[in-house]
């Protein structure tokens, strides 16, 4: 152990970087249920189980991610990682958080492409697309019931929904007027917007954490405006030569180059994670450039959800069928061109997130059990909970009158998500059963009609 990462406890044994990267490539797997379901996991594993990091330390990291535009999930994996283990550490964590879910997706999309006509198929996506929407509901029911302490946080994020749904309000003004509100209500009611509560279903240890609540800031971690000013370098060149390099090569107006810098803007100008990214990603995508169709949109999301890693992964979906479509690399290359199209948006999606935790983090590090800087996060993280039951409407409108709300009502659909709804809050079902058991059903009544 260097002098870089944070002394372990006399209790604990010190963490190597092999454990933590074994770990990190059996999470990029295992990783399914969306960002609630994922934060669960690690909270299970890092807090719970392996004794990590400790409870105050995982919620503080927590809630920063959840202030930032982007997947929080795969955020927290890599403030995590980083923490552990500096740089690469964050690199490693965040990044097998991505890839397993990358391949596999490019390998759904080629089926759903290629096959997607197919009845059995198209029955299989009927059915899961109504279970979807019950996940997303189910997951603004475990981030609510984890994050809505009091009245004044239930207030938030009735707000938070009524602001997106009924005003159409951009996200990051709602997540701003959160800020303040959360930052003011530190200062006159500390206790409403204190952080805290757990993310598992047991009872944290109480054996010390390798990263406990008294741990020192490893030196790595400790803010300066020197390191600030490097990570920025770095990310910003990456950046450039990246989208420079698309602009020589196809021109500005290309595809590739037009992909590379609509997710580029989807990753610093939404917030809230997958469920609040996914309108913005639906407007642009699929309404303003016409990569796909709406009802393409809603099948990646279905797809999306039986694969490991981030939720907003669904991006790399909209790559591989945007390239696809648009044969990008001429009519007798759709496969290359999809793949390439999937694997620049995610590099593009993802660049800022981990820009976002190598510059903020050491500040944030700084900020441990400071109300004044706590409480602002508490808040945003309320009105995020409001901003996903909007995006369960959006999506529960577009499955059950896929016509329009004049259309026919889909009532198989209706009858499938209220089992899928029963299966996760009565039964505790994994996603991947629900998601399993409602495609199945939505075979057998499509071969049935």
């Amino acid at each position: 152990m260097t002098d870089e990462t944070p002394a372990p406890s006399p209790a604990r044994p010190p963490l190597t970087f092999r454990e933590a990267f074994a770990y990190w490539l059996k999470l990029g797997f295992i990783s399914f249920g969306g960002p609630a379901g994922q934060i669960a996991l690690m909270h299970q594993e890092l807090v719970e189980r392996r004794r990590w990091i400790s409870e105050g330390r995982f919620l503080h990291a927590l809630n920063y991610c959840m202030l930032l535009p982007g997947p929080e999930a795969q955020q927290l994996a890599t403030y995590i990682g980083w923490l552990m283990h500096r740089t690469w550490g964050g690199v490693i964590a965040g990044g097998l958080f991505v890839l397993p879910s990358l391949f596999v997706l490019i390998g759904l999309s080629w089926v759903y492409m290629a096959f997607g006509h197919v009845p059995a198929i198209a029955g299989v996506l009927y059915g899961i697309k109504p279970a979807v929407t019950a996940i997303v509901v189910f997951a603004a029911y475990r981030i609510g019931s984890r994050t809505l302490k009091n009245a004044w946080l239930y207030g938030i994020a009735l707000a938070a929904f009524v602001a997106i749904f009924a005003f159409n309000m951009p996200f990051p003004l709602i997540v701003l007027a959160a800020a303040v509100i959360g930052y003011v209500g530190g200062r006159r009611a500390p206790g409403k917007f204190s952080s805290g509560g757990g993310h598992g279903q047991g009872a944290v240890s109480s054996a010390p954490a390798w990263i406990d609540d008294d741990t020192p800031v490893p030196s790595h971690a400790i803010f300066s405006w020197s390191r600030i000013r490097r990570v920025t370098a770095v990310s910003i060149g990456l950046w450039v030569a990246a989208i420079g390099a698309l602009t020589v090569a196809y021109g500005w107006h290309a595809v590739l180059t037009q992909m590379a810098w609509f997710f580029t803007k989807a990753a610093l100008l939404t917030f809230g994670g997958a469920y609040a990214v996914l309108p913005y990603v639906y407007q642009g995508a699929v309404e303003t450039q016409h990569w796909l169709t709406a009802s393409q949109m809603i099948d990646g999301l279905a797809l999306g959800e039986t694969t490991p890693g981030p939720l907003i992964m669904v991006v790399a979906f909209v790559g591989f069928v945007g390239g696809w479509s648009k044969e990008i690399f001429g009519a007798g290359s759709p496969f290359l061109a999809g793949a390439a199209a999937a694997t620049l948006v995610t590099f593009f999606t993802f660049l800022p997130s981990f820009f976002f935790i190598f510059v903020g983090a050491p500040f944030i590090e700084s900020t441990h059990g400071k109300i004044k800087f706590t409480a602002p996060l508490v808040a945003i993280t309320a009105a995020v909970v409001g901003v996903i039951v909007n995006l369960a409407v959006f999506f529960a409108v577009h499955v059950l009158w896929p016509l329009g709300v004049a259309g026919r009502f889909e009532w198989a659909a209706a009858v499938i998500g209220v089992l899928a709804a029963i299966a996760l809050f009565r039964f505790k079902v994994g996603v991947i059963k629900v998601i399993a058991a409602a495609g199945l059903l939505g075979m057998g009544w499509q071969l049935m009609r």
